[in-house]
C-alpha cells in the first residue's frame, strides 16, 4: 500500500477511535448522571411516601405502592433485612429506578419510570455517531490531501535521487527551507549530497583529462626516442610499451570527452553486416560471424575472413540501420578485443536479421560478478582469470553506446562464456544530442 493511503487510513482510524472514545465517555457520563438524578428523586419520593404512610396509613406519591408486584427480588430481600435501597431495572415494563424501605411488615416502594430518559440518551448516542461520521468525513479528505502532498514530495525526492544515480548530476529537488519539516530536511540533504558528489566527480574528470593531456607531450618524445633506438630485442620491447602507453593516454582522453558530454553522434545509414565483418577481419585472432538465420561455427576457423568473407552474408549483411558507424565500429572493436584478451576461443559475433542486435560471445570463464552487478569500471578487470588490462575498453564501449542511443548489456551465456549484447535503437537520437556519458557505478 502506498504511503499516501497508509497515512489516510491511519487518519481515518484515529478519527474513528477519537469519535468512539468521546461517544463512550459522553454516553457513560450522561447515563450515570440521569441514573443518579433518578435515584435521588426516587429516594425523596420514598421518604415523603413513608412519612405520609406513617401519619395517615395511606400511600401517596408518584409511583409509590405497598408490596408492588414488579419490585426486583434483590431489592425485596434487602428490605426484608430491615434495610432500604435502590435498584435500576430494564424489564418488560421499560427502564425504571426503584426505591424501597420497610413499612412495618410490608414493603413500601417507589418506581420512577425512565423510558423517556433512556430514549433521550439513545438519541444522544445517535447524535454522537452522526457527529463522528461527519467528523471523519471532514478529516479524511484533509488527511488524504496532506498525505498526498507528502507523498508527492517524497516521490520527487526519490525520482531526483534515481536521476542522480543514473548520472544526471545536475538534478536537484530544490525544496525551499521549511522550519521543522523533515521532508525538506531530507530534500536539502539529498541536494547537498548531489552537489558534493558532482564536485568530486567533476574533479576526478578534470584530473583524468589533465593527466591525459599532460602525458601527450612526453609521450610524443618517447615515441620519437623509441624510433631512434637501434633495432634489437630491447628496442622492440620499448616500442611496444610506448605503444601501450599511447593507447592508454588516448583511451583516457576519450573517456574524459565522454564524461564531459563533448561527444555527439553523427547519424547516417550504416550496413551492419559489412561493418561487423570489417571489425572482425581487423581484430586479428579468429572470430566467427553469424547472421540472423545461420548457425554459429564454433571451430574458430577464420580463413575466409582474410578474403573478406564470413558467416552471416544473409540478412545481417543486407541490414542497414541509421547510426554513427565510427562509434559503432569502436564499440564492436572493444567488445571483440576484450573477448579475445580476457576470454577463450572461439569468439562468436552474431547479428540479428534487422541488424539492430549484435552479440559478442567468448567461451572463457565469463564476466566477473562485480562487472555484472556494478557495470564496467575503469582500471578494474574484476577477476584474475579474465586476464590483465586497464579496464577501459568496456567503459568506453558503454559510453559510446549511450552516445548513439544504444543499450549495452553484459551477462554470461547459459553454457558458459561472457556474452555482450548491443541493441541499437529503432529511432536513433537526433544528431548533436547530449550523450548520457558512461555510467560510473
Amino acid at each position: 500500500m502506498a504511503l499516501r493511503w497508509r497515512i489516510s487510513a491511519l487518519v481515518a482510524a484515529a478519527a474513528c477511535a477519537v469519535a468512539a472514545a468521546v461517544g463512550v465517555l459522553v454516553h457513560e457520563f450522561s447515563r450515570n448522571r440521569e441514573l443518579s438524578q433518578a435515584r435521588e428523586s426516587a429516594r425523596v419520593t420514598l421518604d415523603r411516601a413513608a412519612v405520609t404512610y406513617t401519619r395517615t396509613g395511606e400511600v401517596q406519591g408518584s409511583g409509590a405502592a405497598l408490596d408492588a408486584p414488579g419490585l426486583p427480588g434483590d431489592l425485596r430481600d434487602l428490605v426484608e433485612q430491615g434495610r432500604r435501597g435502590t435498584e435500576f431495572t430494564t424489564g418488560p415494563a421499560g427502564p425504571a429506578m426503584w426505591a424501597a424501605r420497610p413499612a412495618g411488615s410490608r414493603v413500601l416502594s417507589v418506581r420512577v419510570d425512565l423510558t423517556t430518559t433512556m430514549r433521550d440518551i439513545g438519541a444522544l448516542d445517535a447524535s454522537i455517531v452522526v457527529a463522528g461520521l461527519i467528523t471523519t468525513a471532514v478529516v479524511l479528505p484533509l488527511g488524504v490531501l496532506t498525505a498526498g502532498r507528502m507523498s508527492r514530495r517524497l516521490r520527487t525526492a526519490a525520482g531526483t535521487a534515481r536521476r542522480i544515480a543514473a548520472g544526471d548530476l545536475d538534478a536537484r529537488i530544490a525544496a525551499g527551507p521549511r522550519p521543522r519539516d523533515e521532508i525538506a530536511d531530507i530534500s536539502t540533504a539529498v541536494d547537498t549530497m548531489a552537489g558534493a558528489l558532482q564536485k568530486r566527480l567533476l574533479g576526478e574528470q578534470r584530473f583524468t583529462a589533465d593527466v591525459a593531456h599532460e602525458l601527450r607531450t612526453p609521450l610524443m618524445g618517447l615515441v620519437t626516442a623509441a624510433e631512434l633506438l637501434p633495432e634489437g630485442e630491447a628496442a622492440g620491447y620499448v616500442r611496444d610499451r610506448v605503444r601501450v602507453l599511447g593507447t592508454l593516454v588516448e583511451e583516457l582522453l576519450e573517456i574524459s570527452r565522454l564524461d564531459a558530454g563533448a561527444e555527439h553522434a553523427d547519424m547516417s545509414p550504416c550496413p551492419v553486416g559489412p561493418l561487423v565483418r570489417d571489425v572482425v577481419a581487423r581484430s586479428g585472432p579468429a572470430t566467427t560471424v553469424v547472421g540472423a538465420d545461420e548457425t554459429a561455427d564454433t571451430d574458430g576457423d577464420a580463413d575466409g575472413l582474410a578474403d573478406g568473407d564470413a558467416d552471416g552474408d544473409g540478412d545481417a549483411g543486407a541490414a542497414t540501420v541509421r547510426t554513427d558507424s565510427r562509434r559503432l565500429e569502436r564499440i564492436l572493436t572493444n567488445l571483440v578485443v576484450n573477448a579475445h584478451r580476457h576470454g577463450r576461443a572461439p569468439v562468436v559475433v552474431t547479428v540479428s536479421g534487422d541488424g539492430r542486435t549484435v552479440t559478442v560471445r567468448d567461451h572463457g570463464p565469463g564476466y566477473p560478478r562485480t562487472l555484472l552487478d556494478d557495470g564496467p569500471q575503469r582500471f578494474r578487470t574484476g577477476a584474475r582469470e579474465r586476464g590483465t588490462g586497464h579496464g577501459l575498453g568496456l567503459t568506453i564501449a558503454l559510453g559510446q553506446a549511450q552516445v548513439i542511443g544504444a543499450t549495452l548489456e553484459f551477462g554470461d551465456a547459459p553454457d558458459g562464456g561472457a556474452l555482450a549484447t548491443l541493441r541499437l535503437p529503432a529511432v536513433p537520437p537526433p544528431a548533436g544530442a547530449d550523450p548520457a556519458g558512461p555510467a560510473e557505478r
